[in-house]
């Protein structure tokens, strides 16, 4: 039994907390910072003020995440976010296809804790932060749960605390708002009228019961939703979740302060809105629906911004400028959204896209000036137009992975963030993101200390692809639909596609190409014909232009809107090939500083099959000197090894002239860049991409048994030997695919250690 007397006050108790880095904020920024850093090898606080990971991605908030891909609504092809976030994606997919939000949170949480070096403090807010001179010194922090203060110390931060709570308190500069035109040039700069941040947004989810159910609303729902929600006539009993999203309010208010003022009004609605679809007599369907869940807590969009040595800006984004000190990259439109929310007539979001991907530099994710603070997360340093497109998690993520890389850097070596801005310390944490998954357009792994470079690669086999068989679907030309193929330099070779022709017509087909190199908005048409076709089954489409390219990269056969057409597609599904389809063109109203451009996207698996297509000679896009090339993803290329069908044992040798000391193997996989992978709700096809090789072995030059991987579902396979061998070769066999895909690899890298 524990008595004491009465005291005139007492003091909580408070545990010191040392480490290396604290990380300030577990949603995916913060988690992926802090797994980055821990996987490095230092000792890392990971500080949450909510009782699970994920923030605006766990079970109390239950939005996707989303990033590059944009649900493939883009051109942004293979774009998805690699690294730690890659990693709890394809895991998540492997454990929880279905999108289960509760599953997720289960996901981020063992994978922190698999991190020895990771101190968790869940249910842990920061409230204060002392300094020494222009350096963090401490963060204290509350725990509800066991009423314990830790005091936090290191001699790194990174406030990934979506308000940026730390970066607040000690003092960093910051922005709230949105910049005017003239500041940064930014001609999508939002008027007064639109308004100046973005709000709130809570989902909710029904069930079906099974038998009727009532619905008495809370005296605080709001009501008469017609006369005060503009967009009413959106609410049905099939829309659910975040594809509610534009339950948003709060954008003309203190997003900081005001966010539990916020969260009431939009109760409000939620419970107003449900009372109208069960209860105004409009939606007979809905009377076995019973009201499963409303998040308790609102996602939020837009509050502070910090501002580092560089901000990103509009342009940076459209017109994809290169930065010497990019470190990761984003995808997502720029989106910004009405102050007003629900409440407003305009539409719930203004959504203007850049042609592809954008870098997103370094210098945006440490303080201007407080020394020893990195920034992740959507409070790094941006415009607010900018962020318009970095706020996403997907984004955040990445570049969080950035940040927890570069704190693992200065670590030990008595270094601030500043200190990595440029030189020979800026490309080595470039190396080591590119060497943990990263992907950073256009920049290449230089790695001086992988042996895989200096060796000779030959494989059993290779695909030399000539044709698709014609076993798929036939597709309407209700739309405009392409064939991507990657070519060499030079002659681009002529392909026969087949069609189903109602009745006699012309179709128009075109070979295109890209503005830039990497990018994947088909907008230049190299040469264009019209072929005469014959009513019938199975007619051979001929598109020969004669056309020479001066760039190895991707060219897109396009077959123009022709009704009276279908064209035969094919079930082969090959590494780095898509097929895509014409949706939509981007057209600016007036002058806002973004471009009018075609959107050619492709369609989710199960659909989406490649067109069925024979060529004039197969495609070199498939030798194994493509596993050594320092890109690991579909870029001008495939990037990949694949071996032909017909290979009933690939494999793939690396030979040096003298033994090799190895004792580190690192390969990459195709898990399929292009395909989203929404974390919840969305639902995927299969729990393990079809294009990843599920089982590997590696043998040395005797043919012993070095390794054996089975049942990966993972995009990168790490091995490390019990003990280095000394070897002049080592043989990879590709021992089974998941899917009926031929084996494929992106890269190897072989270590000494």
């Amino acid at each position: 039994m524990l008595r004491e007397p009465a005291v005139s006050s007492r003091e909580l108790k408070t545990v010191p907390v040392a480490c290396d880095l604290a990380v300030i904020g577990g949603g995916m920024a913060g988690v992926c910072c802090a797994i980055t850093a821990a996987r490095a090898g230092l000792k890392v606080a990971l500080v949450q003020d909510r009782p699970v990971l994920g923030g605006n991605a766990s079970s109390e908030i239950r939005l996707w995440v989303l990033g590059a891909t944009a649900h493939m609504t883009n051109n942004n092809r293979w774009s998805r976010e690699g690294g730690v976030l890659d990693e709890l994606l394809i895991e998540n997919l492997a454990r929880n296809p279905e999108g289960n939000a509760i599953i997720f949170d289960t996901v981020l949480l063992e994978k922190v804790l698999a991190e020895p070096g990771v101190t968790l403090l869940l249910n842990t807010a920061a409230f204060e932060v002392k300094k020494t001179g222009d350096a963090i010194a401490s963060v204290r922090a509350f725990c509800s749960q066991n009423s314990t203060i830790y005091d936090i110390s290191a001699p790194l931060f990174c406030d990934a605390s979506g308000d940026g709570i730390v970066a607040f308190l000690s003092g960093a500069a910051f922005r709230m708002g949105a910049e005017p035109e003239a500041e940064f040039g930014e001609k999508f700069a939002p008027s007064q009228d639109y308004g100046e941040l973005l709000g709130h947004s809570i989902y909710f989810y029904s069930k079906d019961a099974g038998r009727p159910v009532r619905f008495t609303p809370p005296s605080y729902a709001l009501d008469d939703v017609p006369a005060n929600i503009p967009r009413y006539q959106r609410f049905n009993t099939s829309t659910e979740g975040c594809n509610l999203w534009w339950i948003e309010w709060g954008g003309r208010g203190d997003t900081v302060h005001d966010t539990e003022a916020i969260k009431w009004e939009l109760w409000k609605v939620v419970y107003g809105v449900w009372n109208y679809i069960k209860n105004s007599g409009k939606f007979p369907d809905a009377a076995n629906l019973t009201l499963e869940w409303v998040g308790l807590i609102p996602g939020k969009r837009e509050s502070r911004r910090f501002e580092g040595p560089y901000m990103l800006r509009q342009q940076d984004i459209v017109e994809q400028r290169v930065f010497d000190d990019a470190v990761a990259h984003g995808g997502w439109s720029i989106d910004l959204h009405p102050a007003d929310g629900i409440y407003s007539e305009r539409p719930g979001c203004n959504q203007w896209h850049s042609r592809g991907v954008y870098q997103i530099p370094y210098r945006c994710l440490f303080s201007r000036n407080v020394g020893n603070l990195f920034l992740a997360g959507r409070i790094i340093s941006t415009s607010h137009v900018a962020f318009g497109s970095t706020r996403v998690m997907a984004t955040c993520a990445c570049a969080a992975q950035a940040a927890g890389a570069a704190a693992a850097i200065c670590s030990g070596r008595n270094l601030l963030p500043a200190d990595l801005a440029e030189g020979p310390r800026l490309k080595e944490l470039q190396r080591s993101l590119i060497r943990a998954g990263q992907h950073i357009p256009g920049v290449r792994l230089d790695d001086p200390d992988d042996l895989a470079r200096k060796a000779k690669i030959t494989a059993s086999s290779s695909l030399a692809l000539k044709e698709t068989k014609p076993d798929g679907p036939l597709l309407p030309l209700d739309r405009s639909r392409a064939q991507m193929l990657p070519v060499q330099k030079g002659r681009v070779p002529a392909a026969t596609f087949l069609a189903s022709v109602s009745e006699d017509t012309s179709l128009r087909i075109e070979l295109r190409s890209t503005l830039r190199a990497g990018n994947f908005s088909p907008d230049v048409v190299l040469a264009s014909k019209v072929v005469e076709l014959k009513a019938g089954e199975d007619v051979p489409v001929l598109a020969d232009f004669g056309v020479e390219v001066d760039r190895a990269g991707y060219v897109y056969f396009c077959l123009l809107k022709n009704e009276r057409v279908q064209v035969r597609t094919s079930e082969t599904r090959v590494t780095g090939l898509l097929s895509l389809t014409l949706s939509r063109t981007q057209t600016p109203d007036g002058d806002i500083g973004v471009e009018a451009f075609e959107f050619w996207c492709a369609t989710r698996r199960p659909a989406g099959e490649n067109l069925a297509f024979t060529l004039s000679r197969p495609l070199d896009a498939f030798r194994p000197e493509n596993l050594a090339n320092g890109f690991a993803r579909p870029t001008t290329g495939t990037n990949a090894w694949a071996a032909d069908p017909g290979d009933r044992a690939p494999s793939v040798t690396l030979s040096w002239d003298r033994a090799q000391t190895i004792g580190r193997i690192e390969i990459g996989l195709d898990t399929d860049f292009d395909h989203p992978l929404e974390s919840v709700q969305h639902g995927h096809p299969e729990s393990v991409i079809p294009f990843c090789l599920k089982r590997l072995r590696v043998r040395d030059g005797a043919g012993k048994t070095l390794a054996e991987v089975t049942d990966n579902h993972q995009t990168r396979i790490s091995i490390r030997l019990e003990a280095p061998v000394s070897t002049k070769s080592l043989v990879f066999d590709a021992l089974e695919p998941a899917g009926s895909v031929p084996p494929a690899l992106f890269e190897i890298r072989c270590y000494p250690g």
